[in-house]
């Protein structure tokens, strides 16, 4: 399954992020796509854990939010 997000995650924060993502044994892979204007973080999991990721990420700072 594979789950986009529009963030305002930067190419400094990237790291930081991704040790949050760590925490989610359900993620195969995580890309960013930093030319986009939606700072674009897509994953690809095991199974929908969209509503997790926003949390985690919303409540560390970060905007998250999944485009349908």
């Amino acid at each position: 399954m594979i789950t986009i997000f529009k963030t305002n995650i930067n190419e400094e924060q990237e790291s930081s992020v991704r040790q949050f993502l760590n925490l989610f044994k359900e993620i195969v892979k995580v890309d960013f796509d930093f030319e986009d204007s939606d700072n674009i973080l897509r994953i690809e999991t095991v199974r929908d854990i969209a509503k997790q990721v926003e949390v985690v990420l919303n409540s560390n700072g970060y905007c998250c939010t999944e485009l349908l």
